[in-house]
C-alpha cells in the first residue's frame, strides 16, 4: 500500500480476501477470475489482488491501483492482465464499489447465443435486467483476431460502456462482469448470476419460460437487499472450512 494502513482499509482488505475465497468455494471462479473493491478512502483508486488464483489470495497479495490500471507502488508483483475491467468501470460508474469478473460455466453459453438473453427467472436473481443482460462483443473494438481479454484501457472503457447502468454484462465467449455498491452485494450477484443462468437453462428445457416483470425485479431486489449478510456469513463459513483453507 502507498500509505499508512488504517482500520477502514484493513477491514476492506480482509473482506476482499474473503470475497476471493467465497467466489471460489461457490464455483464462480476457479484458477482465473478476480474481484476488486473501490478504495475506502481514495475513491479514485481500487484494490485488487496480484495475478494469482483467487482461492490462494491473502492480505499481503492485495495491491492498490489507479483507474488507468497502474499499481500505486511500482515494481511490485505481476498484476492481473484484465485489471482494466475494474478501473474503467469505477471511472464510469460512481455508484459501483465492487466488481467481479468471472468465467462461471452456466453464464458463458448465454454470451454466445444472441437469440437467448440471460433474464431473471426467480426472486434471488431479480437484480438482472428484465430485458436481458447486455453482451459485450469484443470484435467490435479489437477486430476478429483478439484473445478475447480486456487488456487495455480502450477495451476496458468499451466494456464499461456496454455495461451501461446495468448490474451485469456478458462477454461473448469469455464470461461476465458483475458490479455492485458493496463487496458483499457483488459476491451475492456473481453467485446468483451463475445460479440464475443454470435455472434458466433448465427451465427452457421444459418449455416457454415466465420471466420476472420489471416491477417484480424492482420488488425482489429491494427485499433481498436487506439479506446479503445471511448468505455472506454462510458462504464465508463454508469457504473457511474448505480443505483449500486448511
Amino acid at each position: 500500500m502507498s500509505h499508512a494502513v488504517t482500520e477502514s482499509l484493513t477491514t476492506t482488505i480482509r473482506e476482499l480476501v474473503d470475497a476471493n475465497h467465497i467466489l471460489f468455494d461457490q464455483g464462480v471462479v476457479d484458477g482465473f477470475g478476480h474481484v476488486s473493491v473501490r478504495h475506502p478512502e481514495r475513491p479514485d483508486r481500487f484494490l485488487l489482488a496480484r495475478s494469482m488464483a483467487p482461492a490462494l489470495v491473502t492480505e499481503k497479495d492485495i495491491l492498490e491501483f489507479d483507474f488507468d490500471g497502474n499499481p500505486v507502488v511500482p515494481n511490485g508483483p505481476a498484476p492481473y492482465l484484465e485489471r482494466f475491467i475494474h478501473g474503467e468501470i469505477y471511472r464510469k460508474r460512481k455508484d459501483v464499489n465492487s466488481v467481479v469478473h468471472s468465467h462461471s460455466p452456466s453464464v458463458v453459453p448465454f454470451s454466445v447465443v444472441p437469440t437467448v438473453k440471460l433474464r431473471p427467472v426467480c426472486h434471488m436473481c431479480g437484480f438482472l435486467s428484465e430485458k436481458g443482460a447486455p453482451i459485450f462483443e469484443i470484435r467490435d473494438f479489437a477486430g476478429p483476431g483478439s484473445d478475447l481479454l480486456i487488456t487495455s484501457q480502450k477495451l476496458g472503457a468499451a466494456l464499461a460502456d456496454s455495461l451501461g447502468n446495468e448490474p451485469a454484462v456478458l462477454m461473448r465467449g469469455h464470461g461476465s462482469t458483475v458490479v455492485a455498491g458493496t463487496i458483499r452485494q457483488a459476491v451475492f450477484r456473481a453467485v446468483y448470476t451463475e445460479i440464475g443462468a443454470r435455472l434458466q437453462m433448465e427451465a427452457m428445457k421444459l418449455g416457454p419460460v415466465t420471466y420476472l416483470t420489471e416491477e417484480e425485479t424492482v420488488g425482489t431486489t429491494k427485499t433481498i437487499s436487506t439479506q446479503y449478510d445471511r448468505s455472506w456469513f454462510l458462504w464465508l463459513k463454508a469457504a473457511r472450512n474448505s480443505p483449500m483453507s486448511q
